[in-house]
Parts: structure tokens; sequence; C-alpha cells
């Protein structure tokens, strides 16, 4: 199916954000519709490698949005007059619908902020019917507007080897025996828990690679790790602190269990990977998220959590872990089947180009 859209793209400018707004933006360039991106001018740079139709998808610099996201109403009014875009989706600022609707621009919401979902056109999710269908029914019930699924949009595959020393150390271990943990690129945490989320993984004695931010009060992972760990770990165990190749990762033989917080880009790259699931949330929506995947679609467990103080323990990390990870546990084998029976029908043939497709015919409709 082909079309000729103009769309803006104007989401909160934090990685878990930008990236399915990114994707989605691939999905419709590839069918013929002209994207105009609005992103900050320092954060350019990192994305251009995931804009896979540079000729359609054109970035639109902002500043201040990080600092002060009311103050670019203007900013963005004037370039909307400009563009002349047909469509505009965003997920933070709630004041969209009012700016866009006198330019005769249909917004579409795609985040839950509720003052933004009461005055949108239509409410957007990255969904499937199969999974999330009741709820989406229930939303439109109750705001009386359309619900349009855009489906898994699901990350093209990435053309770029893993780097070398990441492929020569899963390399070395046997198929599906490597923990890989990582919290996404916000996700910043406090030094005790940052100290029992790696000292439960050595605990489980398995081989792992951590990715994580330095926890609050530090400069740098390694001067946060606890006394004597690297020495204990040293051959299994890595703890990083820089980008990495997570997609590749995910899809590494050797790689067999995620370790993750429930970001929504995180979600759908594990959903489709071979590695069983363990969740550590820590905002709002990924509570929520971990118990629809734990509770409803039994394809994760999540950590256990003190009754005093919500934080989780080492003694946790190990639990859930060893009971997705150890031979013969009932709920791994259970959890692991559910997971390939879902991770099969999202890469099923045609069966995201059909949410692309219906999604495009849905949005044809709100002009009409």
């Amino acid at each position: 199916m082909t079309s000729e859209f103009h769309i803006a793209m104007f989401p909160w400018f934090a990685m878990g954000h930008i990236t399915p707004y990114l994707l989605l933006s691939n999905k419709l360039a590839e069918r013929g519709n002209q994207i105009s991106f609005f992103i900050p001018a320092k954060t350019q740079s990192k994305l251009n490698h995931f804009n896979i139709h540079p000729h359609l998808i054109h970035p639109h610099k902002t500043y201040l949005i990080r600092q002060a996201l009311d103050l670019t109403q203007e900013q963005v009014q004037n370039a909307l007059v400009k563009l002349k875009p047909d469509y505009i989706f965003f997920d933070f600022p709630y004041w969209v619908p009012a700016m866009a609707r006198p330019l005769g621009i249909k917004s579409v919401y795609f985040c839950p902020i509720f003052i933004a979902m009461n005055e949108s056109d239509a409410l957007c999710f990255r969904a499937c019917n199969e999974t999330e269908g009741p709820y989406a029914e229930f939303l439109e019930s109750q705001y009386h507007k359309p619900v349009l699924l855009t489906g898994p949009l699901l990350p093209t595959p990435c053309n770029t080897p893993l780097e070398e020393r990441w492929t020569k150390w899963l390399d070395s271990f046997k198929k599906g025996s490597v923990v890989y943990c990582a919290f996404g690129s916000e996700c910043v945490l406090e030094k005790e828990q940052f100290q029992e989320l790696v000292l439960g993984l050595e605990q489980t004695g398995l081989p792992f690679l951590v990715r994580l931010k330095p926890p609050v009060g530090a400069n740098t992972v390694e001067e946060a790790l606890p006394e004597g760990f690297e020495e204990r770990v040293r051959g299994r165990g890595i703890v990083h602190g820089g980008w990495i190749q997570q997609q590749l990762i995910l899809n590494h033989p050797s790689v067999g269990c995620f370790v993750g917080h429930c970001g929504s880009g995180s979600i759908w790259e594990s959903l489709v990977s071979t590695c069983q699931v363990v969740l550590v949330p820590h905002f709002i929506d990924q509570f929520t998220n971990t118990k629809f995947l734990t509770k409803r679609l039994n394809i994760a467990v999540d950590v256990d959590r003190r009754e005093e103080d919500g934080w989780f323990t080492r003694e946790g990390v190990h639990k859930a872990v060893k009971l997705v990870m150890d031979e013969g546990s009932e709920v791994g084998e259970q959890i692991r089947a559910n997971h390939l029976k879902l991770s099969q029908l999202f890469l099923g043939e045609g069966f995201e180009a059909s949410y692309i497709n219906n999604f495009i015919l849905k949005l044809r409709d709100l002009l009409v």
C-alpha cells in the first residue's frame, strides 16, 4: 500500500519515546509518506543511523525542549504553519491538539497523557489486537474517538555487525547461557540498588553482561561496584557503562536471558528474541507493563520487592533469573513456550505489514 500523507512527529526527547516514533516513521515512509520529525539539535546525530528513509524523514531541530517543553509552543506552531502537515503525532506536549486544530491538522496522541487523550482527534498505541484488543475497545468506548494500533513496529534487522569484543566474549559461552541486563538510557539506580543487582547476577553462577548508567553519586560504573566483585566474576561477568548494540546482543546465540526495566523499546526487542525475560520496573508505566506481561500474557517473571520500601534485593534477582534459566523449571518451560508462540505471531509473514496498511487506512478516514 502506498500513500502520500505529510506527518509531523513530536515525541518527548528520551530514547524510550523517540524510538517508537522513529520506527513508525520508517514504516510510514516506506509507503511513500513524508515525515517531519521534531528533535533537539544535540540529539539528531545519535539517531541518523536509525533513519532508513532520509529522503522522506526530515529532522527539524528544536531547542530547550528537555528543560522547558512548554516554551517551545511558538517555535512548534511556526514550524507547523510552514510545514502544513496532515497530522501531528505527539505525547507529552498536551497543548498540541489546541494548536493543531485551527491549522486544520489532525492530532494523534501516542503516549498516556490523559489531558491530551481527551483533546486529540485519535489515540494511537504500539500494540496489537491479539494481545491488547479488549483494552483498545474499552478506550474507544470511553473516549469516543478512533484507537489506532500500529502493530509491533519491529526494528529493521541491523546490517552492522556486533562489535568484535562482544562477539568474542559471547562466543566463549555455550548457547543460551548468558544473562544480559540493561535498563535503558534514562534509568539511574541508587548505588545500593545497583550493587544489589550485580550481586544478584553474581549469585546465579551464570555468565552475565550488564549495561547500566553509573548510579547516583558515581562517575563510572567501575567505582560503584562492590568490593572484590571484579575479581570474583572475572572471565564470566562484565559491567559496562557505555552504549551497546542491544538488538544484536539479544539475538546472539549465547544470550539466554534478558533482565530489563520493561521500557517500551526493550519490551518489543525482547519479545521477538528467544531470551527468557526477567523484569525490574522503575517507573509508573513500567509497573503496568510488567503486570501485563507476567500476569496476563505469562511470558516473563518479575523480581520480588521488599514490602517495607519497594526495593529489590540480590536474593530476588537471583531467584527470578534461576526460575527461568534452570533446566527442568516448570515455570521456565511454560514461559518459554508462551514467549515462543507470541514471537512467532509477531514475526509471521505479513503480520506487521497488515497493521501498517490498516493504520494508514484509519489515518485517511480521519481526514474525511
